[in-house]
């Protein structure tokens, strides 16, 4: 069952009267920053382990990366008088 426009309407004016006009700022951005707080917990689980994830497939492409470069071949140097 949804509430109607007149139960919004009532519990508007409940809040009103329990927190106050110049209380209701602060309650209302509490009320948001806890939310989200919720959100993040909720998902957090989740980003985390995509991130920790992420993070050993770039240490891993790293190392392979690393260790597949072509060593530089090195030549001799000539001595400026001819000799070897």
């Amino acid at each position: 069952m949804k509430p109607g426009p007149l139960e919004i309407g009532l519990i508007l004016v409940i809040i009103l009267i329990v927190f106050g006009v110049g209380k209701l700022p602060q309650v209302g951005a509490a009320l948001g920053k806890s939310m989200n707080a919720f959100k993040k917990g909720t998902r957090g689980e989740d980003e985390e382990a995509v991130a920790e994830l992420d993070k050993t497939k770039k240490k891993q492409k790293k190392k392979t990366a690393k260790s597949n470069k072509p060593k530089p071949e090195v030549e001799p140097i000539e001595s400026p008088r001819g000799e070897a």
